[in-house]
């Protein structure tokens, strides 16, 4: 009698689920460490660290790259998997949402380098400067792309078919390039403040892995079934 074979497959649900927890924590853990260990939150302040914050719709920097761009970018890439319905629903919130992640990712890069201008600061001379312009030059000529082969005005079925192998590869890249970004980004904070073991050096921590977490979480999302 032949062994039985035992399957060991997985499916993505689970995996969907904690990316999601991940999502709420590294929210929570970002805005306790903006609000709380941080110069907090405004509109409108003369310290000129708080446009590192935020300071206006235009200067949102560590939270826009990190909430906008890389969870919710995340959150697009796992569409597919997560949103219930046809499947043109769920590739109208794909596009949708990594539309949102892509205006919250220029928006952060604006507000940085009005915060080093202010600030007599300069620019791009750290890695995590050069792996934040490669990843949202990448991110929205990605974007343009798939609207024009996907959205309108639309390429022929054949050519589709042949793009989105590519389309899938790459996005992946773009967002742990994102991923990649995200944690130097918190590294080079964490230097620069001269943090050692206190409350918010570990938050800073916990945030990079529960990030580095979320990044593997949305790859394992694409490559499982969905039952």
């Amino acid at each position: 009698m032949a062994p039985r074979k035992s399957s060991y497959q997985v499916s993505a649900t689970p995996v969907t689920i904690f990316a999601h927890l991940l999502v709420v924590a590294v929210t929570v853990l970002l805005l306790v460490w903006l609000v709380d260990k941080r110069e907090g939150l405004a509109f409108k302040s003369d310290n000129k660290l708080k446009i590192f914050n935020v300071r206006s719709l235009k200067q949102l920097h560590p939270l826009l790259m990190i909430i906008g761009f890389v969870l919710i970018g995340g959150e697009a890439v796992m569409a597919y998997k997560t949103i219930p319905g046809t499947r043109r629903a769920q590739k109208t919130v794909h596009w949708l949402l990594h539309l949102i992640a892509l205006l919250a990712g220029v928006i952060g890069i604006y507000a940085v380098f009005k915060f080093h201008h202010e600030s007599g600061i300069p620019n791009m001379y750290t890695l995590h400067s050069w792996l934040g312009m490669i990843t949202i030059c990448l991110y929205g000529l990605q974007w343009l792309l798939a609207f024009f082969s996907y959205v309108f005005p639309g390429a022929e079925m054949s050519a589709r078919g042949s793009f989105l192998p590519w389309h899938s590869f790459f996005g992946l890249v773009i967002f742990f390039l994102a991923i990649c970004t995200a944690e130097t980004g918190l590294v080079q904070k964490f230097i620069f403040l001269g943090l050692f073991r206190d409350q918010e050096a570990l938050i800073v921590n916990f945030t990079g892995l529960l990030i580095l977490l979320f990044g593997i979480s949305v790859g394992l999302t694409v490559v499982l079934p969905t039952t």
